[in-house]
């Protein structure tokens, strides 16, 4: 589990955050929406220590990892996955040793084991056999999935999502969704993950956290998604003529 008490961030006076709370619980998908410039990157990052808060908590399990010590710090980062929004894969790597940086760097298990489990998470992601080859040569829902697969090598407790499906097409990003969504639940891991994709939001939310001028807006799930008041949220969800027509469907089948 993970708990946010009053995180709040300003960069050159300009205050970015403003005293946000929630909490993220196991084995469940947890959603950070909002408007470009909301504070939701800067949220995430401050949750898995790329930033410090100017003020507030964030709780591992109850302990506050902004008041840890660099070792305490380190055994936290080794129950960490990241996904970024870029993949952010080496280049000049194979995909096998994309995935098995973190084992490198983590752990000093024989190289034998760490190809073991490398293969055990490539064939969860649907990758056997892509070990050799580079970034370049694979499709960018492959590199995605290279990703997910580099996430999950340590078995973490938490995983963190940045625009997992920016860049995809639509079919691609359904794939990942599911994958993220079915490995939560395999691993039982407390994921949060940062998107403006709204597919993502129906089909992922098990709690939703909308970000509005760095505060905490509306709190809720998909399916009080559709029958909020809440002019803001209302104003960035039902943008789409989709969703509007969805919403509406919705509502009048509750009545009836």
């Amino acid at each position: 589990m993970i708990e946010l008490k009053d995180i709040q961030k300003s960069f050159d006076g300009a205050k970015v955050l403003k005293g946000v709370s929630s909490v993220f619980h196991p084995g469940q998908i947890s959603l950070i929406i909002g408007k470009s410039g909301s504070g939701k990157s800067v949220l995430l990052k401050c949750m898995v220590g790329l930033l410090c808060p100017d003020n507030g908590s964030v709780l591992f399990n109850g302990e506050d990892f902004i008041a840890m010590n660099t070792k305490e710090k380190k055994n936290i980062h080794r129950s960490l996955g990241m996904l970024f929004q870029g993949n952010a894969l080496f280049d000049s790597q194979t995909v096998e040793e994309n995935v098995r940086f973190p084992l490198d760097m983590f752990t000093r298990l024989p190289l034998d084991e760490k190809r073991d489990r490398v293969n055990e998470v490539l064939k969860r992601v649907n990758l056997v056999n892509s070990n050799h080859k580079l970034p370049s040569e694979i499709s960018g829902g492959m590199q995605k999935r290279v990703g997910i697969a580099r996430a999950i090598v340590m078995t973490p407790k938490y995983l963190f999502c940045d625009e997992p499906n920016s860049g995809l097409d639509p079919q691609t990003s359904i794939v990942i969704d599911e994958l993220i969504k079915d490995i939560t639940e395999e691993y039982k891991m407390t994921t949060i993950v940062n998107t403006h994709d709204m597919n993502t939001v129906i089909a992922n939310g098990d709690k939703i956290l909308f970000l509005h001028q760095g505060q905490k807006h509306w709190e809720g799930n998909k399916d009080s998604l559709f029958e909020t008041n809440n002019k803001e949220l209302m104003d960035f969800i039902f943008a789409s003529d989709f969703l509007r027509e969805a919403r509406a469907y919705r509502l009048g089948k509750t009545k009836k």
